[in-house]
C-alpha cells in the first residue's frame, strides 16, 4: 500500500513539474517575444514574466530536493543543502512577493474609490508596485541573515556533539518562526487587496443597477477576472504554506515517506496550478495558448 502510494505521488509530482515548467515557460517565451516586437513591456507583463521566472527557478528547486531526500540522499551534503536553501528562500520570496504586487496592481487599476489616498496611489500604481518590491528586498536580506545564522549553529552544535534532540528544536522553531514572519505579510497584502476589490465590484454591480443598466458590462468582467487571479493566490498559497509548515515538522518527528510526498505534491501544486490560471485568466496569453493548441491540432492531424 505505501508503496502504491509512493507510486501515485511520485507520478503526481513529475506532472505537476512538467505543467508548471511548460506553463510558465510558455508566459515567458509570448511575454518576451511581445517585448521584442513592441521595444516595451507593460508592467503587469512585466511582474509576470519575473513571476514565471522565480517559478521556474521554485520548481526546480522542490523537485531537486524531492529527488535528493527520496532516493538519493547522499546528494543532500551539508554545502548542497545550504546552496538549495538559498536558492529556494530566494526564488520563493520572490514568486510570493510578485504575486502580491500583481495582486496590488490589479487592484489599483480595476477598483474605483472616491478616497484620495486611493486616487493618489491609482495614479501612481506602478511606482507602488516598484515600492512593494523594493520593500520586500528587506525581508529578503532579514531571511537569509537568520538562514546564514541557523547554518552556523547547525555547523557548531556537530562541532560541539549536541544532542540531534536539541539541535533539530532549535532549527524547527527558528525556521517556523521565519518561514511564518516572511510569509504572513505577502498573504495579507493580497487577502487586502481580493477584499478591496470584492468591496469595489459590490459599489460597482450597485450602481449598474441603479442606473438601471446590466451588470455584465466590461468593467464587471474585469473585477471578477481579477478576483478569480487573486483568490486562486490565496487558496494555493494557504495549500502551499500548510504543506511547508507539515515539512518541517518532519524535521523533529520520525522520518515518514509517504507524509514527505505528499507534501511535495501540495508544493508545486501551487507555482504549477496558479500559473495555469494566470495564462487563462490573461487575455494575451489565453490567446497565445489557444493559438499554439489550434496549431499543435493541425500538425498532428498533418502527421496522421
Amino acid at each position: 500500500m505505501i508503496n502504491l502510494l509512493q507510486k501515485l505521488f511520485s507520478m503526481l509530482i513529475m506532472i505537476e513539474f512538467v505543467l508548471g515548467n511548460v506553463a510558465n515557460g510558455f508566459i515567458v517565451l509570448v511575454n518576451c517575444i511581445d517585448w521584442v516586437k513592441r521595444h516595451k513591456i507593460s508592467c503587469a507583463d512585466g511582474i509576470l514574466t519575473a513571476l514565471a521566472v522565480s517559478r521556474i527557478v521554485l520548481l526546480w528547486v522542490i523537485i531537486f530536493y524531492w529527488y535528493a531526500m527520496m532516493f538519493n540522499p547522499a546528494l543532500y551534503s551539508l554545502k548542497v543543502q545550504t546552496i538549495i536553501g538559498i536558492t529556494w528562500v530566494i526564488s520563493n520570496h520572490f514568486s510570493l512577493w510578485l504575486v502580491t504586487s500583481l495582486s496590488i496592481f490589479y487592484l489599483l487599476k480595476i477598483a474605483n474609490f472616491s478616497c484620495l489616498l486611493f486616487l493618489h496611489l491609482k495614479r501612481r500604481a506602478e511606482r507602488v508596485v516598484l515600492m512593494v518590491l523594493w520593500g520586500s528586498l528587506f525581508i529578503l536580506v532579514c531571511h537569509l541573515t537568520v538562514l546564514s545564522i541557523n547554518q552556523k549553529m547547525e555547523m557548531n552544535d556537530y562541532g560541539r556533539n549536541i544532542t540531534w534532540k536539541n539541535n533539530l528544536e532549535i532549527m524547527y522553531h527558528l525556521n517556523m518562526t521565519v518561514l511564518t514572519l516572511t510569509n504572513i505579510i505577502p498573504f495579507i497584502m493580497s487577502l487586502t487587496a481580493f477584499l478591496l476589490l470584492i468591496f469595489s465590484l459590490w459599489k460597482h454591480l450597485k450602481r449598474m443597477q441603479l442606473s438601471g443598466k446590466g451588470t455584465q458590462d466590461p468593467s464587471t468582467k474585469v473585477h471578477v477576472r481579477a478576483m478569480q487571479t487573486v483568490i486562486s493566490f490565496l487558496l494555493l498559497f494557504v495549500i502551499y504554506f500548510l504543506a511547508q509548515i507539515i515539512q518541517i515538522w518532519t524535521f523533529i518527528t520520525p522520518k515518514n515517506d509517504s507524509v514527505l510526498m505528499l507534501c511535495e505534491v501540495l508544493r508545486i501544486l501551487h507555482p504549477s496550478a496558479h500559473s495555469l490560471i494566470l495564462i487563462w485568466g490573461n487575455k494575451t496569453l489565453r490567446q497565445a495558448f489557444l493559438s499554439f493548441l489550434w496549431q499543435l491540432t493541425c500538425w498532428l492531424k498533418e502527421k496522421k
